[in-house]
């Protein structure tokens, strides 16, 4: 089985501020040519560091990808840490400092000397044109046949690089290979009884490999199957993705990777229906994750963000009685934030939450993380009670996670709703 490891360079990389998005992308497109990235790893500006992580990496893999780091600052160190690395000169090249300078007068700019680095490549290195920025990519042959890719790091120059130049070249290169993925994700599940559901299924199978990923209220089965052809790939898929699907039916939300947002949005534009909220303890964030998802200008009306007993009863016409007999955190005024926000925004469906996020709050009958949640729907309004357990983030995001698998569920299976 072909593999890759991948090597993203730049100390920023290091930060929390940061997140490496080019890895996933550059796994993504070799996967679909069944080539298995076997490993990853970030590095910061340092030659020296950037030599021993590629070595390391050629003594495990195939291929070594590494994105950054090939900019014409001083810092910009990965053209020199790979000839360290290969024992190779660099080798300037006259006609890339040229087409970078032409890249420079045609924005009415002039080239600056520090650019003349971008010029210099690898011994025996061809070059991967980049119409998308100044930064050039290079791939060499090295020791055994196996291949060293240097990738600009800025997304919008990479990834085309990656599906115009890298893409044909690594077909020829591992040819007659397929790696095909299956995702199955679901919501309101634990991780662990997702797993007791499925393990006596996907545990008969070492081909497709099965993987479950955990976040907060969200789980994906992932297969992946590698095969000699996409016909047999898919037929494994099939063998253990159909009995698992039999066995969750309407629990998974999505089998194409969208998030579950994207595809609340996606049930809603197809019935030509709408959806507004009233938020408390969430204070907007399921409406802003329905907002982020393509298309949901079409069905998402709007909403309110009521965090005060006033703003409820000023906003959406919550009774003041009705929250001084329950308390805003209940189950009857979670039922009256959804109907009257309904009534008032025309919505064909309308949410609410209202609960105790934390640190502060709770009480003995509800305690820190009870959350109410309120889905009034065209023909009937109800309500859920549900505690989660972390901190206020966690609580949050747990909570607009079910809110939203509440109403999905309430458009594809209302039966699974009750009780």
């Amino acid at each position: 089985m072909p593999s890759a490891q991948i090597i993203a360079i730049g100390s920023e990389m290091l930060t929390p501020e940061k997140v490496d998005t080019n890895s996933l992308f550059i796994t993504r497109e070799l996967n679909r040519l069944g080539i298995t990235l076997s490993g990853k790893r970030i590095v910061g500006d340092t030659k020296e560091e950037i030599a021993e992580a590629i070595q390391q990496c050629f003594a495990r893999a195939d291929i070594v990808i590494v994105s950054g780091g090939l900019g014409p600052t001083e810092d910009d160190l990965t053209r020199e840490g790979a000839a360290m690395a290969l024992d190779k000169t660099l080798v300037y090249r006259e006609e890339i400092l040229e087409a970078i300078a032409e890249r420079f007068r045609r924005t009415g700019r002039q080239i600056a000397e520090r650019n003349r680095r971008q010029a210099f490549v690898l011994e025996g290195a061809r070059v991967l044109p980049n119409p998308n920025g100044t930064a050039p990519g290079q791939v060499v042959t090295v020791e055994g046949g196996k291949l060293l890719f240097l990738l600009p790091g800025p997304p919008r120059e990479l990834e085309p690089m990656v599906q115009e130049e890298c893409v044909p070249i690594w077909a020829t290169f591992f040819p007659g290979r397929f790696l095909r993925t299956h995702i199955l994700r679901i919501a309101r599940m634990s991780e662990s009884a997702v797993d007791e559901l499925a393990a006596p299924v996907y545990t008969q199978f070492t081909n497709p490999e099965t993987t479950i990923l955990a976040s907060a209220g969200d789980i994906s089965l992932q297969f992946r199957a590698s095969t000699q052809s996409e016909a047999e790939a898919e037929r494994l898929l099939a063998e253990v993705v159909d009995p698992i699907r039999k066995i969750l039916g309407r629990r998974i939300y999505s089998e194409d990777g969208s998030s579950l947002e994207t595809t609340v949005v996606r049930i809603l534009t197809e019935r030509k229906q709408t959806v507004a909220l009233a938020e408390s303890c969430t204070a907007g964030f399921v409406s802003a994750r329905l907002a982020a998802a393509p298309g949901a200008s079409v069905c998402l009306l709007g909403g309110f963000v009521v965090y005060t007993d006033e703003i409820k009863t000023e906003l959406t016409g919550v009774d003041p009685q009705l929250i001084a007999a329950h308390t805003a955190v209940s189950a009857e005024v979670a039922e009256a934030l959804a109907a009257n926000t309904q009534q008032r925004t025309g919505s064909d469906y309308a949410i609410s939450l209202t609960g105790f996020a934390g640190p502060m709050g709770g009480n003995e009958k509800d305690p820190v993380g009870t959350v109410y949640f309120g889905l009034a729907t065209p023909n009937r309004v109800l309500t859920k009670r549900q505690i989660f357990v972390g901190d206020r983030g966690h609580v949050v995001r747990l909570a607009s996670q079910w809110a939203l698998d509440l109403l999905r569920t309430e458009l594809v299976a209302p039966d699974q709703n009750d009780g």
